[in-house]
């Protein structure tokens, strides 16, 4: 009987310990660049808290029963192609940015080409570089019970973007 007691109570205390595996916490760091060359450090990460069935976006939680698929990040080239708007990082424009989210890194910064590239950015996934098709590109985060699965950037080409 005692040894059953054990067992039972050993079973008890792995429980909780696997729904805990389905928790996790990615505080996304950051820095944003502004046309006059000055920089601001940002925070974006994502979490989730299975038994309290919560979603962190940035600074807000959501109420949700499951971790979502996936969440987009939009970035949008000004009119004049000059500076993007990223309303996860900064409220108006900017020129660039570097962000680190979980073992990811994305960054967008201007850079002159000697073929036309649209705006002249060149945005960064893990070390391959990509360029703009259209004003409005996408990073989009896909998640698992883990956090992040995949990251990819809708709305670009390796290709600089030159050929249509």
């Amino acid at each position: 009987m005692k040894s059953l007691l054990h067992i039972i109570t050993f079973i008890g205390l792995l429980l909780p310990s696997y729904s805990a595996l389905a928790d996790f916490s990615l505080p996304g760091k950051g820095t944003i660049t502004y046309s006059t060359g000055i920089q601001k450090n940002f925070e974006f990460g994502f979490a989730w808290q299975q038994k309290a069935e919560q979603f962190k976006i940035g600074a807000k939680s959501y109420a949700m029963q499951s971790i979502p698929s996936s969440y987009s990040v939009a970035i949008t080239l000004s009119k004049d192609e000059s500076q993007v708007w990223v309303q996860e990082f900064n409220n108006g424009f900017i020129e660039g940015f570097n962000w680190q989210i979980g073992e990811h890194t994305v960054w967008l910064k201007k850079q002159k080409f000697s073929d036309r590239v649209k705006g002249d950015y060149v945005i960064e996934l893990n070390n391959r570089s990509y360029f703009f098709t259209r004003n409005n590109a996408s990073i989009v985060i896909n998640f698992n019970e883990d956090g992040i699965e995949t990251i990819a950037i809708d709305g670009v080409t390796k290709n600089m973007g030159t050929k249509n």
